[in-house]
């Protein structure tokens, strides 16, 4: 029923209006449905206003707050922040490591050119710079220097992330080492000039039999904070009943507990009266069989002659037959671990230059032993020139062509490492441009082709180079 209807029910006539004739119930109806359409449209509108104010403010908002964010987010590159100097490029490549932290122990030190998590650890920002770039570019790669005095040992002690390559610069060692199992413990002697190798988690131990310092290098096949345990530690960490169990000796947990753990770290160790700790030391060599495994003599090893040098390696060989029998073994276990290292050492006569030149496959790390020369480090936009001195460390991304002069009287020493397993790849300047057609070489140049004759090509290799 509708309205009118039932308005007419209501007012009990219950007769039909004239045609044509309007009933005052259908206006005040019209008015009534007028009425809410207005309100309708009224609401309408509000919400519409609402809305559209309420974005207008936020997009101020967003607009006002977007150039303070991005200014604190993102401060321009470009910018050194006052009191603070910029870096000279130089030390992403070079690390005067004489002038680092010397971490001193009651029988020796040590001294590190390497990544620290907390860049609080560096001494300076030259030093942050070079352990950044050995950590950035994933160089695998990590030095350090060990000087032991005479009777000093360090101590019993493996690594959790690296191999261990070391070179012995000064002195005469006791090494050992500890197979799995502990079934075979390899013994041997080594002396200045010659490469020592420790697989990681490889227990090992180096101890001064000499009169003279013992002065080792050390490459660590990591670009993260080497991890290291000594024996020691390990012992004292340990709960008593533990090791009691574990070792079961005399006296049991008593005997445990006679022992002290020194105030001071003994990761080199020297008591004073070690006369009276030992009594009859002995240092036995262990057959070649298991030595060489461990080890290497660099400087009686082969000698890559050249005009201006020599070059000896301490690698692995993927066609050994001109090496001996031991170095065979040598060569064959390297190679059956992952993520070694490549030793080698580069002399350079006076006046010598090693020209440019990069790897295909491996980062390169080198210490100055003796001397004084330039480095080179040549990129699409410019070349990083810088001096190397005694103790001076330099690092060579893979793939970056470089080159050293030797500005000395004496010759420049250098002990090289590269972050490679197998044979290093190298290309050196003459090489690569002898090898490029000379059609193309005159047409990048700009030459006439004919100029191109005039670059020699020696019967003799031009590695390392005297004018």
């Amino acid at each position: 029923m509708d309205n009118l209807a039932f308005e007419m029910q209501e007012d009990g006539t219950g007769q039909a209006l004239p045609m044509g004739k309007i009933s005052p119930v259908s206006k005040v109806e019209k008015k009534r449905q007028w009425s809410l359409l207005s309100v309708f449209l009224l609401c309408l509108l509000a919400c519409f206003i609402t809305t559209a104010t309420g974005v207008l403010v936020l997009s101020l908002v967003y607009i006002n707050a977007k150039p303070h964010f991005e200014q604190e987010a993102s401060p321009p590159h470009t910018v050194v922040p006052p009191g603070q100097k910029a870096i000279d490029p130089k030390f992403q490549f070079l690390n005067h490591l004489p002038k680092s932290k010397v971490f001193e122990f009651p029988g020796g030190a040590i001294q590190w050119a390497r990544y620290r998590n907390n860049i609080k650890d560096y001494l300076s920002d030259e030093e942050e710079a070079f352990g950044t770039s050995l950590n950035s570019l994933r160089s695998q790669m990590t030095l350090g220097t060990l000087r032991i005095k005479s009777k000093g040992l360090r101590a019993p002690h493996w690594h959790f992330n690296a191999n261990e390559h070391g070179y012995l610069v000064q002195g005469t060692a006791w090494v050992g080492v500890i197979d799995d199992g502990g079934e075979v413990a390899t013994t041997y002697n080594v002396t200045a000039g010659q490469v020592i190798f420790f697989p990681k988690n490889t227990l090992h131990w180096i101890k001064n039999v000499g009169h003279e310092d013992c002065f080792f290098l050390l490459f660590f096949s990591t670009h993260d904070e080497l991890q290291t345990l000594d024996v020691d530690d390990v012992f004292f960490s340990t709960p008593e009943d533990i090791a009691s169990r574990s070792l079961k000796p005399e006296g049991g947990i008593n005997f445990i507990r006679k022992f002290q753990k020194q105030t001071e770290d003994q990761g080199v160790n020297l008591p004073p009266n070690l006369a009276e700790l030992v009594m009859n030391a002995s240092y036995v060599q262990s057959a070649d069989s298991v030595v060489w495994r461990y080890f290497f003599d660099l400087k009686g090893s082969k000698e890559y002659k050249f005009p201006g040098g020599v070059i000896q390696k301490a690698q692995y060989w993927k066609d050994g037959v001109e090496l001996s029998s031991n170095e065979k073994i040598f060569s064959e276990f390297l190679h059956q671990h992952q993520n070694v290292l490549a030793l080698s050492t580069l002399r350079i006569y006076n006046n010598g230059l090693r020209q440019p030149h990069f790897h295909f496959n491996a980062n390169e790390m080198g210490y100055v032993v003796s001397g004084c020369g330039k480095v080179g480090i040549i990129d699409t936009q410019k070349t990083i020139e810088f001096n190397v001195h005694i103790g001076d460390v330099v690092f060579f991304p893979v793939g970056t062509q470089h080159y050293i002069k030797n500005t000395c009287d004496e010759d420049l020493l250098f002990v090289l490492a590269f972050s490679t397993g197998d044979q290093v790849q190298t290309l050196d300047m003459d090489d690569y441009l002898q090898a490029t057609s000379d059609h193309i070489l005159a047409q990048l140049f700009f030459r006439k082709q004919s100029e191109f004759k005039k670059i020699p090509k020696f019967t003799e290799d031009q590695a390392i180079n005297l004018p």
